[in-house]
């Protein structure tokens, strides 16, 4: 993650940012609180970087017609211009440590971590608050 974050901030993004942004970049105009379930993170949080973006440039706010109540985030041409200058550093950085495992290792490590973010998901699905864990 270090290594990511080292990366953005050449370019001005935080890694916070960059979670916001790589929601945006395929599905742009959500509601904040949308972008907050898609992130995982509490919608304080959204907000926040939500504010810290759009005095960057990178996305506004806006009510869509007929709809007085939802505040949906559009990026701005800046924000979507850092799609191509982001998305190879994350790759790169994806090569970087990946380097040395054979190709059977990383099927059985997205394997893992695949059942391991569904079980998350399962746990969080059926807690009867999703702010409180399931603990059984």
């Amino acid at each position: 993650m270090r290594a990511l974050q080292l990366r953005l901030a050449a370019h001005g993004v935080s890694f916070g940012h960059w979670t916001f942004l790589r929601i945006l970049w395929i599905q742009d105009g959500l509601t904040q609180r949308e972008l907050s379930d898609l992130a995982g993170v509490m919608e304080p949080t959204t907000f926040s970087a939500v504010k810290a973006m759009e005095s960057m440039g990178f996305i506004e706010r806006r009510q869509l017609a007929g709809n007085r109540k939802n505040m949906h985030v559009f990026l701005l041409p800046a924000g979507r211009s850092l799609e191509k200058a982001l998305v190879p550093l994350a790759e790169e950085v994806n090569g970087v440590s990946v380097q040395g495992l054979s190709d059977r290792s990383l099927a059985i490590v997205r394997k893992c971590l695949l059942t391991m973010i569904e079980n998350l998901a399962a746990d969080e699905a059926a807690s009867s608050d999703p702010q409180v864990p399931n603990v059984k």
